[in-house]
């Protein structure tokens, strides 16, 4: 795949937009990285954070359920329902613990995820 650093970022050409699941997720994984990708179509937005839920360390973020709360786009662990911000990585459940997050982009119907170089 494709690799171009811009700005700080080595964006990474993932995935195309047609192999995302509308309102949906999938893994993708960047080096020793697994990132979950998110085609949140019903609001026409992208988002990329990090497939493990901190909750219980297991690597299924990118099956969870997205949705959102007050506006803020989340999305929720299959396993334990814990909630995160899509926007910041914040635990929208009052917990302590958060998810990275990545920044994202479609071009053409490229999918690019961003990571700090």
């Amino acid at each position: 795949m494709e690799n171009v650093i811009t700005q700080g970022l080595a964006w990474h050409l993932v995935a195309q937009e047609k192999d995302i699941p509308e309102d949906g997720g999938a893994c993708i994984k960047i080096n020793n990285e697994q990132i979950a990708v998110f085609n949140f179509s019903s609001r026409g937005e992208w988002y990329a954070a990090q497939n493990m839920c901190p909750h219980k360390m297991q690597m299924v973020l990118s099956r969870g359920m997205i949705g959102d709360k007050a506006g803020d786009p989340k999305v929720a662990c299959p396993f334990h329902k814990k909630t995160y911000s899509l926007k910041t990585g914040k635990n929208l459940n009052g917990d302590d613990y958060c998810i990275k997050i990545y920044p994202i982009r479609v071009e053409l119907g490229n999918v690019f995820v961003g990571i700090t170089s």
